[in-house]
């Protein structure tokens, strides 16, 4: 008898750190070659002009990353086109008046204050690296609005150097998921995840779990029910439907007695991890055969 579900994945090889992220990551790599994401078409890596002089083109880069923070792609990408529509360079930058800057950058997550950081940094860049930006992380994360993540990015993209593990929301939020560690905040899971990954994954892991996380495991109902990583994952919440039927011989089935039984329907409440279903189940019951009258003869 065949089993009733078929586990593509080996429970047995995911046990311990090192396994079971290279298992995710194989399998994560698999969800995503079918899939397009808004970081694949609209992230900072595609808003840049790429026929911009190469200064110009770096502190674009640099300026799609600071309206990242706290913004969906799909704005992001629409202010950025706004901005080059002008003209985005420094000096463009500096001659905007900030309400006119910030009119250019909303609907912008936090749009007034990172008007106001453009502007710093455009003059910043001018006085201190000749109209170009750092080259360095500490350059970077000295420029107001710039964090780790961002300034890890702009190295990767901007100058082709990857220095460490840029994680934002999603990588943190499913790299706990998975189990690979356990962390509270994003600086932490940077310096949990540069020991777990070799130097070879730095610079691929944000884009590919980026991806991951804005079209299957989703901050707020997650698609387990989809995602080949559902039988592992501690945080999955579609283990309660796996079910596994044992092979049982033909003989062992025919050597079973058969009793005759009545059939009766009843609504249960099952809970399944922390959502709760209600679903119709058949259960068979053993009811003695009714009782017969007898009728005396005149």
């Amino acid at each position: 008898m065949k089993r009733a579900v078929s586990i593509a994945r080996d429970l047995e090889d995911t046990v311990g750190g090192a396994a079971t992220w290279r298992r995710d990551v194989e399998w994560i790599r698999k969800m995503r070659e079918g899939m397009v994401a808004p970081v694949d078409t609209m992230g900072c890596h595609k808003l840049a002009d790429p026929l911009a002089p190469p200064e110009v083109h770096r502190f674009q880069v640099l300026v799609a990353l600071m309206l990242s923070s706290q913004t969906r792609d799909e704005v992001n990408a629409a202010a950025m086109k706004r901005l080059k529509d002008h003209g985005l360079s420094i000096q463009k930058i500096l001659e905007f008046p900030v309400p006119d800057l910030e009119k250019i950058l909303c609907p912008v997550g936090f749009y007034k204050r990172k008007a106001i950081y453009l502007q710093q940094t455009a003059r910043i860049l001018t006085d201190k690296y000749s109209g170009d930006i750092p080259d360095s992380l500490d350059g970077l994360c000295s420029l107001p609005g710039v964090g780790p993540k961002m300034a890890n990015l702009v190295m990767q993209i901007a100058w082709d150097k990857c220095e460490g593990i840029a994680v934002d929301t999603h990588v943190h939020r499913i790299s706990n998921r998975l189990g690979w560690i356990k962390t509270s905040t994003p600086e932490k899971t940077q310096k949990a995840l540069e020991i777990l990954l070799p130097k070879s994954e730095w610079q691929p892991i944000n884009h590919l779990l980026v991806g991951f996380g804005q079209m299957l495991c989703q901050p707020v109902r997650p698609k387990c029910s989809t995602c080949l990583c559902k039988f592992t994952c501690p945080s999955s919440t579609d283990k309660g439907k796996v079910k596994k039927e044992e092979e049982v011989s033909d003989e062992e089935k025919e050597a079973k007695p058969v009793k005759k039984t009545t059939k009766t329907k009843k609504t249960v409440k099952i809970e399944i991890e922390a959502e709760e279903k209600v679903v119709k189940i058949e259960e068979f019951e053993e009811k003695p055969p009714p009782k017969t009258r007898r009728i005396a003869k005149k």
